[in-house]
């Protein structure tokens, strides 16, 4: 069973893994959609995020398909018992709109939808999908806490945004006596990225780059790409050869093929997968960190949810750090 804490300085009780649902709506009917959140739930998962915009990129889905398919499971749940969070702020791919879409306007607009898509009143956690470093914190800061205030959302949170850019709107946030940001969706995993893959992935600031020095026991990070796409496992299973061209792009590099060998060994140690280990990585991190993970089936949904239950030594994150 899945661990449950308190998110941060939020009255918000999360479960150790947050459950990703980029597929649902779209390659995930609403069938398999609702088995994988059933499945979730029944292992004490209750921390599901989406976005505005997933789906989108299939032209014939309905707009906001991944919500979609949330808010029609929602409709059979105790909704006090679950954690939702969705994302607004992202390109509009429907029409092309492919501006930075971070305005208080804009922010406005997704947040309407996304409460229709999903059949609530208000979002537990709201995300800003992307940043626009043109428009300055104070307008988007204040819009996010009319939202809070208004009831629409319950805390707000940033995704993709620099570590600077986070800094100047939590300290505007102080200025006016509100904890602003309550956690950070950062891009993060064991895998180092090579810069040009995740720049074509669309792919925001990697943690190791300075988000750091945010991270704190006030702001947790709740990191996509957790498992660094099953790229250990499949050089596990395959070699190099057999990645697909995406993931050479994304991942293959000197640092990752250092880390390898060390990852076999702990997992041998552990007599646990490659993946367990890598997953391990994140839920074992001295500040908290709750990763979004995503599944196929039930099974690796399974597997997953067990593997949040290795603990690492300080030794053991060190090591797989260095490679």
């Amino acid at each position: 069973m899945l661990k449950q804490t308190q998110l941060g300085r939020t009255d918000l009780t999360v479960s150790a893994l947050c459950l990703g649902t980029n597929m649902f709506g779209t390659a995930y009917d609403q069938a398999k959609s609702t088995a994988l959140l059933d499945a979730f739930v029944a292992k004490g998962g209750n921390f599901i995020d989406t976005a505005r915009s997933y789906g989108d990129w299939i032209p014939d889905a309905p707009k906001g398909a991944s919500e979609r398919a949330i808010g029609e499971w929602l409709k059979g749940q105790d909704r006090s018992k679950l954690v939702i969070a969705t994302k607004g702020g992202f390109f509009d791919m429907r029409v092309g709109d492919w501006r930075p879409r971070i305005t208080p306007e804009d922010i406005a607009a997704d947040l309407n939808e996304s409460l229709e898509h999903l059949s609530v009143e208000s979002i537990d956690l709201y995300w800003l999908h992307a940043d626009n470093p043109s428009v300055p914190v104070e307008p988007i800061i204040d819009a996010l806490i009319a939202h809070q205030k208004a009831g629409r959302i319950r805390y707000f949170g940033a995704s993709n945004w620099s570590p600077e850019r986070i800094e100047a709107a939590q300290a505007y946030a102080k200025s006016l006596g509100h904890d602003g940001f309550a956690a950070v969706q950062p891009f993060w995993g064991l895998a180092t990225p090579n810069a040009e893959g995740a720049a074509a992935a669309g792919y925001g600031f990697y943690y190791e780059d300075g988000l750091q020095k945010v991270h704190s026991a006030d702001l947790p990070m709740v990191p996509y790409a957790g498992q660094s796409r099953g790229v250990f496992a499949k050089l596990d299973q395959s070699g190099e050869d057999a990645l697909r061209d995406d993931l050479k792009a994304m991942y293959l590099n000197d640092a990752n093929r250092a880390r390898l060998p060390v990852i076999q060994e702990i997992a041998k140690a552990k007599g646990v997968s490659v993946n367990d280990v890598v997953l391990a990585y994140l839920t074992s991190q001295p500040l908290q960190t709750v990763p979004i993970v995503g599944a196929s089936s039930i099974e690796q949904l399974e597997e997953t949810i067990a593997a949040s239950a290795i603990v690492l030594s300080a030794d053991e994150l060190a090591r797989l750090k260095a490679g």
